[in-house]
């Protein structure tokens, strides 16, 4: 019998290993494929698209920002000649070129780094630091709060005309220290950990024009494989030199007229652009847990060589075919599941054909005409990015799924006749489409090809539904109708600051320009945002304010240097330090009927601490606490318990420790407590 005991003790001691054991296989497998959140970005893009916001006014409205090339750049006459086979020549004057883009106008000061040193530093590093930045403001990330986290860079770059001009150039030889770490591509991720404090994985990877992809896939990879706790991803592509265009023109590859024809019969070329686009990443869990906005998730990706094909950079349909089908299982996505494509479409005559095809093989078993499979190509509006190619499709994406819509593709009249349109439902949308699905969630791929061979394509669903933070409201049987508890704070604090009080000033107005553009937001949330996703700078404005109009209002003044009540403004110069701050609380004599009522019933903390007090003293008291605080106003039962010694200290005490928790709760906490009678126990 004992031995009868022993074995089916030891056979549940195995059950309960074996249990764990698939637990544990089954968690590991669970994080080698956990979606990734996209938590915030940022861009530059042609068109004056200098934030994801104008990106879709630009994109929705169906703006084609090529334009000439800028005087500044380079004269464009020394280098133009119609005929390609002119050497030293480029056949075409038009790009995709960033507005108003000056090298000089970069704040060296903003991110601690010398004048001299900023002179070295090649524009695109420049540019990618200051777009994260605007990316982890995005995403509601201080930088100094993840200072010293494994948060992850991966920074695609390939362009290195700034090292050519440095080498050309008569520079002031006060900056030689610097040019070791300022042109050299493979600095670009460096720079950025070291200056913001991050310490996780941290390259820079140039494949040619799916370098920011690859880039994206590779953050991916390192957060589920817990290398990085929050990554930055993204490209950055500047011309500041002919030669890329140049080489470009002797290659046949730019369209003469300046015009990107995607997938159209006349396409006889790209257009060279440039632009910064950069991505702040989570693991979906991570996300969740911290209470991020989610603007996609990044379900799978994958990254594959052509290999032989019938030329070097001659796509290989097989290779894209593959790449494909491999992104979708890492996914665990179904291709039918799939309803938008942003596709590399480079509007070559050569490339595009290659790429409808393999769309069409993967895609196009499950497709009727009623359940098409509509792709587009930004390239069509800002151009061929080159390294920040790639991030121009994913941020398109993103915004297309946050509004539920497709942006019209243009230069389309007449579909290529080297792909047969009438088997395949594949629609090229020419005007702003609603994206509709009737099972399921918005899906869309985006595919990034290399020059060097090096694909890369990624699988985004549209963001899963988060619902607004509602305290929940404790049930105090009757009490709780008479208070009427309201959700809102009478007033919100709204805090602004920068390094200088032109930098504030502009800081302002761009809040005036977005409360006027977005009259639906929520006072609540753009303080909140405001005030806990913002480093607080020198320069400091602070406003009190009832609704946005009081807001909108209050910003005017400022803006008028307007004194106005609940608006206050200085400079504080030590920005390291934290002025040491005492709480006093106070005995017997200072009671009063209702004490805190308006917080008790505006502030959930405040109320169910309130409310935790009473229902511990429930059994030593004969009324109840809060019947005491805040007794019936219709009658006159318990108005003067207040008074009584018995009640007045403890009512002292949950309202002082009450307001205690709240302060603390709002980051106000004291390095010194004093207390006076009960106010000792607080």
């Amino acid at each position: 019998m004992e031995e009868k005991e022993n074995h089916l003790a030891d056979s549940k001691r195995v059950f309960i290993a074996l249990n764990k054991a698939v637990t544990k296989l089954e968690a590991i497998e669970r994080a080698k494929t956990e979606p990734i959140a996209i938590v915030g970005m940022a861009c530059r893009f042609p068109g004056g698209a200098n934030d994801p916001e104008k990106f879709w006014q630009l994109l929705s409205k169906g703006v084609d920002a090529i334009t000439e090339i800028p005087p500044q750049r380079w004269d464009v006459d020394a280098y133009y000649d119609p005929n390609p086979e002119i050497p030293g020549k480029m056949y075409t004057h038009r790009g995709g070129f960033l507005d108003d883009f000056d090298v000089s106008q970069f704040d060296p000061a903003f991110f601690g780094i010398s004048p001299r040193e900023a002179i070295a530093i090649d524009p695109q590093h420049r540019l990618f630091l200051e777009v994260c930045w605007q990316a982890l403001e995005n995403a509601g990330q201080i930088p100094q709060r993840s200072e010293g986290s494994p948060t992850g860079v991966f920074v695609g770059i390939t362009a290195y005309d700034y090292a050519l001009i440095t080498h050309r150039a008569k520079y002031d030889s006060s900056i030689e220290p610097y040019l070791l770490g300022g042109s050299f591509l493979n600095l670009a991720a460096g720079r950025i950990s070291y200056i913001l404090g991050f310490t996780g994985p941290s390259m820079t990877i140039d494949s040619a024009c799916s370098s920011s992809l690859v880039t994206i896939h590779q953050a991916c990879q390192s957060l589920r494989q817990q290398e990085c706790q929050m990554a930055l991803a993204g490209g950055v592509n500047l011309m500041l030199l002919p030669d890329s265009m140049i080489v470009a023109s002797k290659a046949k590859m730019l369209s003469p007229d300046g015009y990107c024809k995607t997938f159209d019969a006349a396409a006889n070329g790209t257009t060279w652009g440039e632009g910064c686009g950069v991505l702040v990443l989570k693991r979906l869990s991570d996300a969740l847990e911290s209470g991020d906005r989610i603007l996609a998730l990044i379900r799978g990706s994958v990254v594959n060589q052509d290999g032989p094909s019938s030329g070097f950079t001659v796509p290989n349909g097989n290779s894209q075919k593959q790449l494909i089908h491999q992104a979708l299982k890492a996914a665990k996505i179904e291709p039918s599941q799939v309803s938008y494509i942003e596709t590399h479409g480079t509007g070559t005559a050569l490339g595009d054909p290659i790429e409808l095809n393999s769309l069409a093989e993967v895609f196009g078993a499950e497709r009727t005409k009623k359940k098409p499979l509509m792709i587009g190509s930004v390239k069509t509006n800002i151009g061929h990015l080159s390294s920040a190619a790639g991030i121009a499709g994913v941020i398109k994406a993103i915004l297309q799924l946050q509004h539920q819509q497709i942006a019209p593709h243009l230069h389309f009249k007449n579909p290529t006749p080297k792909f047969n349109w009438k088997d395949f439902p594949l629609v090229v949308p020419t005007e702003l489409t609603s994206w509709q699905v009737k099972d399921g969630t918005r899906i869309a791929g985006i595919n990034s090809f290399g020059a060097s061979g090096t694909n890369a394509h990624l699988i985004l669903e549209e963001a899963p539904v988060q619902d607004e933070m509602h305290p929940p409201i404790l049930n105090q049987g009757g009490l709780e109708q008479q208070l009427r508890i309201k959700s809102e704070r009478p007033k919100h604090l709204l805090t602004l600051s920068a390094k200088t009080e032109k930098a504030l000033t502009e800081l302002v107005s761009c809040y005036q320009n977005h409360l006027q553009i977005h009259s639906e937001l929520k006072l609540e949330d753009i303080c909140y945002t405001a005030n806990s996703g913002r480093f607080h700078f020198h320069h400091r404005l602070a406003i009190l304010a009832s609704n946005l109009e009081e807001l909108v209002s209050k910003l005017a003044h400022y803006q008028k240097a307007a004194k106005v009540a609940g608006l206050y403004t200085n400079k504080v110069y030590d920005n390291n330090s934290q002025p040491k701050k005492a709480f006093l609380f106070t005995g017997q004599g200072c009671q009063y009927l209702n004490m805190g009522k308006e917080l008790y019933q505006t502030q959930p903390l405040f109320r169910h601490t309130v409310d935790q007090c009473s229902q511990l003293l429930q059994p030593y008291l004969e009324h109840p606490l809060l019947s005491v605080i805040y007794p019936d106003t219709q009658t006159t039962q318990n108005i003067d318990l207040i008074n009584q010694t018995a009640y007045t200290q403890p009512a002292l005490f949950a309202i002082e420790y009450a307001l205690c928790q709240l302060w603390q709760s709002w980051g106000i906490k004291p390095d010194i407590l004093m207390g006076h009678s009960v106010g000792e126990y607080v």
